[in-house]
């Protein structure tokens, strides 16, 4: 592999990190427009507990759901941080594993309701990297977990 083709590689993979970044920031307080556009328009969230979506339209949907019951977004006082995050570049296709913490009651002492990993294929598209399929592996949450 040249030196271009490695620096190619460091730049997908640094955008993909980035766009992991951005969807737990927007799903927790960021404009669900913005949210959205991070998905391919034939994008799948497997939202474990939450039932699966497909395309904008149905995730668009779930995510305002999810801020409508006080699960995630404003005011919900819960926050989603990534962590240990393996991502393998494939032309113009990934894929990603991370793990993932859910923390409610964040205003005060925050507490980990769920942790979970998140297994991700990624495609670039002409206006950059998107989430194509998101299956969440999770354990249900208990409990009320809006505090």
């Amino acid at each position: 592999m040249g030196l271009d083709d490695q620096i190619r590689n460091v730049a997908d993979e640094l955008e993909i990190r980035n766009l992991l970044a951005r969807l737990a920031q927007l799903a927790d307080d960021g404009e669900l427009d913005e949210y959205i556009e991070l998905f391919t328009e034939d994008g799948i969230w497997e939202g474990g507990a939450f039932g699966e979506r497909r395309g904008h339209a149905s995730i668009l949907a779930g995510a305002r759901e999810r801020r409508a019951t006080g699960t995630s977004g404003p005011g919900s006082n819960s926050r989603h941080v990534i962590t240990t995050t393996a991502i393998h570049l494939n032309g113009d296709t990934a894929t990603g594993r991370s793990v993932f913490h859910y923390y409610t009651n964040t205003q005060a002492t925050p507490v980990l309701a769920i942790l979970g990993v998140y297994e991700d294929q990624f495609r670039r598209t002409p206006s950059g990297w998107k989430l194509a399929h998101r299956v969440i592996f999770a354990p249900a949450p208990t409990g009320d977990a809006t505090k």
